[in-house]
């Protein structure tokens, strides 16, 4: 039995680089105790509660965001909430929860991801086209000893245990 270090996913929204370029996919590994202690000497962050941690531990995790191969804490900061979100609730999962849960924060956030509408030139009305009828959504297959992740719906801190 090996362990997975590495978990491919892909952004609700994406990140828009420097260039216009949409990078939805990337890979985050494992956090390593020096991730989360290491940010704590950081003059910008001011302890262990500061928002800003979770953004400078995010930059060192990930691995490469598209073809960006280092994701540094300026480009967490550029991240949509929506996408911020999630990368928190898949650092969690990855890192102190169950890695099947995975999959259903995969399932649970598909239905809100969306794709940029390209810009075109203003044309003549066209007639509206009428509105296909909603897919049922599919049933997900979840395990009875897990409960399914929750998805956040705005952007909070991860908890963390108490120190002594």
């Amino acid at each position: 039995m090996s362990l997975q270090v590495e978990f491919d996913f892909t952004l609700p929204k994406g990140f828009i680089d420097d260039n216009g370029a949409l990078h939805r996919d990337g890979v985050m590994r494992l956090a390593t105790a020096r991730d989360e202690i290491e940010p704590l000497r950081d003059q910008r962050i001011a302890g262990p509660d500061d928002p800003y941690l979770t953004l400078v531990i995010l930059g060192r995790v990930i691995v490469r965001m598209g073809t960006i191969t280092d994701f540094t804490p300026r480009h967490v900061e550029a991240l949509f909430a929506a996408d911020l979100a999630y990368l928190q609730d898949l650092y969690g999962i990855v890192n102190f929860g169950d890695p099947s849960e995975i999959e259903a924060l995969r399932a649970a956030t598909a239905a809100e991801r969306v794709a940029p509408e390209p810009v075109a030139p203003a044309a003549a009305e066209p007639e509206p086209e009428p509105e296909p009828e909603p897919e049922p959504e599919p049933e997900l297959e979840l395990k009875e000893a897990t409960s399914p992740p929750r998805v956040r719906t705005r952007v909070e801190e991860v908890p963390r245990g108490t120190q002594p």
